[in-house]
């Protein structure tokens, strides 16, 4: 199968397929997508394969997961001459993108939902495929990963199929009768590293029996259907995804619903601007094709395709091109609530703009948040009353991590508070958002990881042992008992337990929860971190910092082993005499400090913290910096704890 040269070959006799590839976390997906654009020629000219090539993103590459849905084409020739182009929509696999996964489902006719032929359905597994069979999308289940020495092929199909029945008894009548069509799904069985796919099981820890993805491509032309748009109808085209480049400024990725789209054409633009339909007239300056992953210039695009085009400069996800006599909206993209926010700020440490070039203005920081939600349709900024921070709301604790992440790589210095739930007030009552939290371990760790989570007030509602020594358990836990949850998990089960959680509903407050025992070395004054200072509070905890640092009053410095914050002096230096020590003396030397990233940072901080973050360093800090204001805040604290009892 080869690709055409140029998207001059897409004519009247171009069919269409279009389809999103969704799954869990880390179960193949983007290594499916590489063997499929591998086979249809896409990577011919280029000097060496890319793994992963729509992991474009540095965080992307560096974490090793899909944090953007992203679109390619893969052009197959027919036997007759035509040309058939699937657009494939490659989906994020964690729950904290789960905004990313709702909007590549608008875009589709159907779903290749992957399942890995170990692990089996996991979380994700049912967020996404509650809603493609929500959506009405026929699904096929891809059997991934069956090369895996651990694979059990035949019991991961089973489960694929228990959990379809269990989502069509809670979606209404018509969306349960597309579940049970999808009951009759085709099941391939694939081994996306090694590009090959066949609808007959293999063995257990065996490749498929087939030379490439050819099955994989025939059943996707099957089962899949055409759009079903006009070409003659007035033109309605929905804007998905919103890119950037450097000649044409903002792209907008469309899915074409029915019409044509043209090169030069004069459009109408239905937005939406503080929350009222607007209508405009705007001209196409230019129309890219994808072939591959490349975008190429065409002439026009037809019902039923993806493309991008130019002319928009302040268009948004969810807007609608069309006919200039009969323009006709579609329904805007809607999305899960958020369920976890942070304080985002500028940075108010005594360290401030110690490096020239660094983006400190509030100005600045708003201007980057409003950019984010441009294209974030997960994602929302509210107004706190305050003129130099804001509160952020997004999916999970990830997904904030990341924004936070990648503004700190483009030169910001910020304040970011303590992660908090999002609450509501239902019937009265204040409701919390809970996970479903799934949990496989070691057999050794089962009573460690039951009552770290009991302690976070999680209630498990299964358990199932496989015998190969590993336990999955399934809790229903509240957001906030999973905040700082991951770096304990690690701890208890000596890294070797995996945790993965997705969005369950909300449920009224579970009361309070304690999930950090320890305290915090605190800094008493401004300085430099002395080597003597530190052997002499060697036994206080474990240190963040060390020597040579710049450090300042309130700054966390370390963890101290008792549930209460001390202030000690890091910045002590050795009185100097006439006397000479002993060379009898030993050498003391220094425990290696503890490294904080931002996630650990974010996780760790307690609820009278916040991180510090620059390009170069992160920091955990008091919110109040002086030890007296600290002192009254925990008295009026306290006093308002007792006034609500």
């Amino acid at each position: 199968m080869s690709a055409p040269s140029s998207a001059d070959n897409i004519d009247s006799t171009t069919t269409f397929r279009n389809v999103a590839i969704v799954a869990h976390v880390d179960h193949g997906k983007t290594t499916l997508v590489d063997a499929m654009l591998r086979q249809s020629g896409a990577f011919e000219e280029r000097a060496e394969a890319i793994d992963r090539v729509m992991d474009s993103g540095d965080l992307e590459k560096e974490k090793g997961i899909t944090i953007l849905a992203k679109n390619t084409a893969v052009h197959k020739r027919n036997a007759d001459g035509t040309i058939t182009v699937i657009n494939v929509i490659d989906t994020p696999g964690h729950a904290d993108f789960g905004g990313e996964v709702e909007r590549g489902l608008s875009m589709v006719d159907g779903v290749v939902l992957l399942v890995d032929a170990s692990e089996g359905p996991l979380p994700q597994t049912r967020f996404v495929l509650r809603k493609a069979l929500a959506a009405s999308l026929p699904v096929i289940l891809v059997v991934n990963k069956t090369d895996r020495p651990d694979a059990r092929i035949e019991e991961v199909v089973s489960e694929s199929h228990d959990l379809l029945l269990d989502l069509a008894s809670d979606l209404d009548d018509e969306a349960s009768e597309a579940a049970e069509l999808a009951l009759d799904l085709p099941v391939l069985y694939a081994s996306g590293r090694e590009g090959k796919a066949s609808r007959k099981q293999p063995e257990n820890g065996n490749a498929p029996d087939a030379e490439n993805l050819d099955e994989l491509f025939e059943v996707l032309l099957s089962y899949v259907p055409a759009p079903k748009g006009n070409v003659d109808a007035p033109l309605q085209a929905h804007v998905t995804n919103l890119d950037a480049s450097a000649f044409l400024g903002r792209l907008a990725l469309v899915r074409i619903h029915n019409g044509q789209l043209s090169k030069g054409q004069t459009v109408s633009w239905m937005r939406e601007v503080d929350g009222e339909p607007v209508v405009q007239k705007a001209k196409i300056t230019e129309l890219l094709n994808t072939i591959g992953v490349e975008r190429v210039p065409g002439e026009k695009g037809v019902a039923g395709d993806i493309v991008a085009v130019a002319g928009f400069p302040d268009i948004m996800i969810g807007d609608t091109l069309a006919d200039l006599e009969n323009p006709v909206a579609l329904p805007r993209i809607t999305v899960d609530q958020p369920a976890i926010s942070v304080t985002i700020g500028t940075n108010t440490s005594p360290l401030v703009g110690r490096v020239s070039g660094h983006k400190l203005t509030s100005r600045m920081v708003k201007s980057r948040l409003d950019q984010e939600l441009i294209g974030n349709v997960s994602l929302k900024v509210l107004d706190i009353g305050r003129p130099d921070a804001w509160e952020v709301q997004g999916r999970g604790e990830l997904a904030l991590a990341i924004l936070v992440e990648q503004m700190r790589r483009e030169g910001f210095e910020l304040t970011v508070g303590k992660p908090q739930v999002v609450t509501q007030q239902i019937d009265g009552k204040l409701h919390e958002p809970f996970e479903e939290l799934m949990v496989d371990t070691p057999e050794e760790y089962l009573g460690a990881v039951t009552q770290l989570l009991a302690a976070r007030k999680g209630k498990m509602v299964q358990m199932t042992n496989h015998g190969a020594g590993w336990v999955r358990m399934e809790f229903i836990v509240p957001s906030r008992g999973l905040i700082g949850f991951r770096t304990e998990f690690l701890t208890d089960t000596r890294g070797t337990g995996i945790a993965n959680a997705v969005f369950h509903g909300y449920a009224p407050w579970a009361g309070e929860i304690r999930a950090r025992h320890t305290g915090s070395l605190v800094s008493d004054r401004n300085g430099t971190v002395t080597p003597f200072a530190m052997i002499q509070l060697a036994d206080r905890g474990t240190f963040f910092v060390e020597p040579g640092a710049d450090t300042y009053e309130g700054m966390v410095v370390g963890i101290n082993p008792r549930q209460e914050d001390l202030d000690i002096n890091v910045t002590r230096e050795k009185k100097l005499t006439n006397m000479r020590q002993s060379s009898a003396d030993v050498m003391e030397t220094l425990a290696k400090p503890k490294k904080l990233d931002l996630e650990m940072a974010m996780e760790f901080c307690a609820g009278d913290e916040c991180v510090e973050v620059t390009p170069e360093v992160v920091r955990v800090r008091k919110v109040h910096l002086d030890s007296n204001e600290r002192a009254r805040e925990r008295s009026r604290s306290k006093t308002r704890d007792k006034a609500a009892l």
